[in-house]
């Protein structure tokens, strides 16, 4: 008989081990991902498990019902919870560790999107298209002895040196993204005259605000690039503020054949807004109308 109760325990025990871990297993799938122990679920696991070593145990004392289990019965409980125990911490150590590891690769990978934007900021800031119609536009001022030819010259260099310097920094005010839009402006004047007209209604409160370095001028050059820009049909481009956000809109006078955007423009300042500071910009176009609101940045802690 103290054989066969030798054979029987060993089994209960193991069965009871193989269920715990499945259960446990079952109830950290069940929860949302952390990184720390939830002492409210280890406590329905244990419960769980000492019923189910209770009903263990009770099939056992039906098997060996000449046997007198009552004794050991406390023992027999501990048992099952210092098992339930083991499966429990050995399964969240896993999990915390695979969660550890999941935010990690998440936030390289979130490093990389960022590095990446900033890569391609930087190569539509030297575009050679852009930079090979300012100089042909110079060219042609110089040949024509126009009285503008040093303000071209000296507004080129400014939007250059305001790349370099911007290129490094998450966020600029919107005064010094201004002084970036009229260089470009003036570069674009230069070009199709009155052909572009622009309206900055922004405030003096607005001026102070911040933004992400080159994204008001990239917003004005897709209205160009994608846009009839012409002395009979003057394109129209409006700056302002409404609703704790900056705006700014044209009419769609859609080109037949647009340019080459790079893969730069809008995705370019929806990745910026949505992973350095987690917020999205709101774009609205119909018939007549395309319009962009970007939130207002009043401060940003890394800056």
């Amino acid at each position: 008989m103290q054989q066969q109760k030798i054979k029987i325990s060993p089994a209960i025990t193991a069965a009871f081990s193989i269920i715990m871990w499945y259960i446990n297993i079952y109830m950290l799938n069940r929860t949302k991902r952390r990184q720390h122990i939830s002492y409210s679920r280890l406590m329905v696991v244990l419960a769980f498990g000492m019923v189910i070593m209770f009903g263990l145990a009770w099939i056992q004392q039906l098997i060996l019902s000449h046997i007198n289990f009552g004794p050991v019965m406390l023992m027999v409980e501990v048992r099952g919870i210092l098992i339930n125990l083991v499966c429990y911490m050995f399964l969240t150590l896993l999990q915390n560790n695979y969660t550890g590891q999941q935010i990690q690769l998440e936030l390289e990978k979130v490093k990389s999107d960022n590095l990446g934007a900033q890569y391609e900021l930087l190569k539509q800031q030297i575009n050679p298209h852009f930079l090979f119609n300012s100089l042909n536009t110079l060219k042609l001022m110089a040949e024509t002895h126009d009285e503008e030819t040093v303000d071209f010259i000296v507004k080129l260099s400014d939007f250059y040196r305001f790349t370099l310097e911007s290129r490094k920094l998450d966020l600029i005010s919107v005064q010094e993204e201004m002084k970036i839009v009229d260089a470009y402006l003036f570069l674009q004047k230069a070009r199709f005259g009155e052909g572009i007209r622009f309206t900055n209604e922004l405030g003096k409160e607005i001026n102070t605000t911040l933004i992400p370095p080159f994204t008001l001028q990239l917003l004005v050059e897709n209205c160009i690039k994608h846009n009839i820009v012409s002395q009979s049909k003057p394109l129209h481009i409006k700056i302002y503020s409404t609703d704790n956000q900056i705006v700014i809109e044209n009419p769609i006078q859609r080109k037949m054949n647009t340019e080459d955007s790079l893969g730069v423009g809008l995705d370019n300042i929806k990745m910026r807004y949505k992973h350095l500071l987690e917020k999205d910009i709101v774009i609205h176009s119909n018939e007549q109308t395309f319009q962009i609101k970007l939130p207002l940045i009043h401060e940003y802690n890394h800056y």
